[in-house]
């Protein structure tokens, strides 16, 4: 039933959407009183427990039952029930809530938006082994991260912290309707880039020079568990990161994870014990040992590692003992358990009583826990064979994770060293740890390990030329990505390298080291934008190409492509719709110079567009229409034939802005009749778009305004489902903002409007789209006008405009203006809506975009019309407006306008008649 939508009343519930809708207009309701009516609604008439009720709104969390009635109180006072006699919602004593209204329901009348999955959150970690030995612990830290909003999980390295962790942010996943996010922080070096490295974690990106503010405000609604795992590199930038969004947010929760506390306000510090082992007199029989969770652990991993393994009395005394001297910590029980298959219960005791022995000299107390780790990783490191310790200390180049060819890439191999079995050996050794859920698989040290081994290479003078094969390595890994981006747009080209990010950031660190390989760097920052890109990591991509071109601007013969490939990456923000980034246009014009003079068509195609772009969103048709013409004649020297048929669809775009709907509409139609995209799916990595999607939103305008609107709305509702299947946010809320949006509102189709917008609004708000966001704020404010609150409809629109005149955007701004005029018109201020709408005309006659010229016209017409004494002047405006229409093939402009003059001589028409097609 989800598709489907239930009418009650006033009211229509659209579950799929999760709209609540009162005569067409949206309602604010909470989530969990939502899903209330959305159960109680669909089984309209049926008495449903309290306890069912609870289970299916609270799934896997307890609550009270008083949680169900504070919703069900808020729920009755928005429908606007009566609890003495309900209209909708009867409490049956002793038996649960009833739905008594009258309900039907409808199929959804336009495409119902697919729940998706939270694609770009990066989820809680699997955990590959059980967790022992930590129930008092994670029932204790379950309830504290309820009652604390920050909470920060401290102990020394190994001794677990990640795994409670993620055990925590598993048994809590119900309790956040906004998903729980992961960010592992063990191999992070550049503070300045920590909130986007969180803003990617949640699914959105970063554009202002104030991200910790603006994932704040991202945040702020938004009820989420956010674990930051591994803090202590990154210390003084998480406390400052944790206490900002704490501060500013009020349903976000943080759970860290860090060898020291952050020392914030707010934060509530829990300290990991090692796990309990036994005493000097305990432990003698297996029973007494495994009562203790040190020694079930080892057990344990035994068994895992050997094939089976149960505790018996005559070795308990030694697993005791063993477990005593590594002090319960996690990771030394680990490592001991790995060498028991090559050296026996015995001989692991006796190796430890040895090594410890000689690295305490003789002390006898317990050792401290740092050390008693760094003891366990210098035992465990010397019983490695010379060509294992080889093999661990290269991989410790690796952040993260890597897979066995990295490995083989990366590691120096010959005759006598057999990367693969070494690597098995120290995966049997829980040296390194594999995740086999992928494929390929792959494999990381742990961050203990990995700091230790790093010590190891560094010792052993071998670090730079590893960290050179490292560097070497992912550039040849992302280079393949990049061109695999452009010609194959596969589903899962993100989710194959997303997990390279960690070793891309540690390879440009070494490359721009003063001992390092800035050219490798350049090519790799070159071939790392897509995925930088994709991950919404702007700023990141960002700050690399420029670190890229400084270096190649003091080189006296700079790679010119490279140079080309970067300036466009610093054009990109500002071609999708992102604010704040004003260098975009002359990136572009840097790009297009280069490729002038290199003589590559392709790349000056692009720049074309991108500039295309830019002067259309900066209200300069005439400029799109020269530079579109520019593209039409360059894409005849083009190896791709189908480039013709773009520059008709850039050049359609044009002509409709200017006010020439027939050769709009002739070159869009020639345009959609020829073209099939590139079975590769080059277009949409050259020109961000999908192509026909785009070229129909061309049409769909076109067509409302020639007055065919059933055949704009079924064009509407068509691209929509087709963007919303090829799950392309940019193109999605490129169709959103420019088609659906706008034409349901011109259509006067107020709930087909009401759902587009409220997936733009969403859409643009996640994906930092601040422009397109600003564009679904004049949407929502039109709608708010047209369903009788001018007030706050007139206070949306004006703030959504002034962050539009912010960004430089004037795209369609007559139409917003004209908006904003009919609301400040309904409120009686028609001195201030005149104002307005002669400063659009004058817009218009300035920069030429002429489409919706008429319709401004007439609107001023409607609001003079008020006025006896206006009646000339409005008379000259309406026939003014018909004529324009007339010329542009606007016939809906044109029949509303001459409407407008024949009801002239009748009762005064209300200045908001922009509020549909008739």
């Amino acid at each position: 039933m989800m598709g489907a939508s239930f009418t009650f009343g006033s009211f229509t519930l659209m579950p799929g959407e999760r709209l609540l809708l009162r005569d067409g207009q949206r309602l604010r309701i909470g989530s969990r009183a939502l899903d209330i009516l959305i159960h109680l609604a669909s089984r309209a008439g049926e008495i449903i427990p309290k306890h069912e009720l609870v289970s299916l709104v609270w799934q896997n969390t307890f609550v009270e039952e008083n949680n169900l009635r504070v919703h069900i109180t808020s729920l009755r006072r928005i429908l606007g029930d009566d609890g003495d006699a309900p209209q909708y919602i009867a409490n049956v004593p002793g038996r649960g809530y009833c739905f008594v209204g009258r309900v039907s329901v409808q199929a959804s009348q336009v495409p119902a938006e697919p729940k998706m999955p939270a694609s770009g959150i990066w989820g809680v970690p699997r955990l590959a082994i059980n967790v022992i030995g930590r129930d008092t612990v994670l029932a204790q830290l379950v309830q504290q991260v309820r009652e604390q909003r920050l909470l920060t999980l401290v102990g020394p390295g190994g001794i677990g912290k990640t795994t409670v962790a993620i055990a925590v942010a598993e048994r809590l996943r119900g309790r956040y309707p906004g998903d729980v996010a992961f960010v592992d922080l063990a191999g992070a070096s550049n503070g300045g880039l920590l909130a986007g490295y969180v803003a990617t974690a949640i699914g959105c990106a970063l554009t202002s020079s104030n991200p910790v503010a603006e994932l704040a405000g991202h945040l702020r609604d938004r009820s989420m568990l956010l674990v930051l795992d591994c803090c202590e590199g990154l210390i003084d930038e998480v406390a400052v990161l944790a206490e900002t969004l704490i501060a500013e947010t009020r349903q976000l929760t943080i759970l860290a994870t860090s060898r020291e506390p952050l020392r914030v306000l707010s934060e509530w510090v829990f300290r990991l014990p090692p796990l309990d082992y036994p005493g000097l007199e305990e432990g003698l029989d297996k029973t007494t040992a495994l009562g203790f969770p040190a020694v079930q652990l080892f057990e344990e991993r035994v068994a895992a590692r050997m094939g089976g393994y149960a505790l018996s009395d005559a070795d308990a005394p030694l697993v005791s003992e063993i477990c005593r001297r590594l002090d319960g910590i996690v990771l030394a029980i680990e490592l001991a358990s790995g060498r028991v298959d090559t050296l026996g219960i015995a001989g692991v005791a006796e190796s430890l009583r040895s090594s410890f022995d000689i690295l305490t000299r003789g002390r006898r107390t317990a050792l401290p826990r740092h050390q008693t780790l760094r003891a366990t990783m210098d035992w465990s490191f010397s019983l490695l064979s010379p060509v294992q310790q080889f093999v661990l200390a290269q991989l410790s180049l690796f952040v993260h994770e890597f897979t066995l060819e990295a490995a083989r890439a990366v590691v120096p191999g010959d005759d006598t060293v057999d990367v693969e079995g070494s690597l098995t050996d120290l995966v049997a050794k829980s040296l390194v740890v594999v995740d086999r859920s992928v494929h390929p698989a792959h494999f990381r040290l742990l961050d203990m390990t990995r700091a230790y081994a790093a010590e190891k290479l560094m010792a052993s003078g071998l670090r730079e030329d590893g960290a050179r094969r490292h560097a070497v390595h992912y550039l040849n890994v992302l280079d393949h990505a990049a061109r695999q981006w452009e010609v194959e747009h596969e589903a899962g080209w993100l989710d194959a390298y997303r997990r390279d990010i960690g070793n891309l950031q540690a390879a440009l660190d070494w490359c721009f080291s003063p001992g390092g390989d800035a050219g490798t760097g350049v090519a790799m920052t070159v071939a790392a934008i897509p995925l930088w890109y994709q991950l919404s990591l702007v700023d990141e991509c960002l700050m690399r190409v420029q670190q890229a071109l400084d270096w190649l601007a003091g080189q006296p013969e700079a790679d010119q492509p490279s140079v080309m490939r970067l300036h466009a990456a610093r054009g990109f923000p500002h071609m999708r719709s992102i604010s704040g980034r004003s260098d975009g246009a002359e990136a572009w014009t840097r790009a297009f110079e280069i490729a002038q003079r290199l003589g590559d068509v392709d790349f000056q195609l692009r720049a074309l567009w991108a500039l295309w772009v830019d002067y259309n969103n900066g209200g300069k048709p005439r400029l799109g229409l020269e530079t579109a013409e520019a593209f039409c004649e360059l894409s005849k020297s083009s190896t791709d034939d189908t480039d013709r048929l773009i520059g008709d669809r850039l050049k359609a775009r044009s002509l409709h802005l200017l006010g020439d709907q027939i050769g709009a509409e002739y070159h869009v139609r020639r345009m959609l009749a020829a073209y099939q995209p590139p079975a590769n799916g080059s277009h949409l990595a050259r020109f961000q778009y999908e192509q026909r999607i785009t070229a129909r939103i061309t049409l769909a305008r076109v067509l409302c305004l020639r007055d065919r609107t059933e055949e704009a709305l079924r064009e509407v509702d068509e691209m929509i489902e087709e963007a919303l299947s090829l799950r392309h946010n940019l193109t999605l809320c490129h169709a959103l903002s420019d088609a659906a949006c706008p034409v349901s509102l011109l259509a006067g189709d107020l709930t087909r409007a009401g759902r587009y917008i409220e997936m733009l609004r969403r859409r643009t708000r996640d994906n930092a789209l601040d422009v397109w966001h600003a564009h679904a704020g004049c949407f929502e404010g039109d709608l708010m006008i047209r369903s009788g609150d001018a007030t706050t409809g007139v206070a949306v629109v004006r703030g959504a405009l002034a962050r539009l005149d912010r960004a430089g955007f004037y795209l369609c701004h007559s139409f917003f203006q004209s908006v904003l005029a009919s609301g400040l018109a309904q409120l009686g201020r028609d001195a201030e809506a005149i104002a307005l709408l002669d400063a659009a005309l004058s817009r218009c006659k300035e920069s030429g975009e002429a489409w919706y010229c008429a319709e401004v016209m007439r609107q001023k017409g409607e609001i003079v019309a008020r006025r006896v004494s206006g009646l000339d002047d409005a008379g000259c405006l309406f026939k003014g407006a018909s004529a324009v229409a007339r010329d542009q093939g606007a016939t809906a402009f044109e029949r509303r306008s001459a409407a407008a003059l024949v009801a002239l001589s009748r009762p005064l028409a209300s200045a908001n008649s922009h509020s549909g097609f008739p």
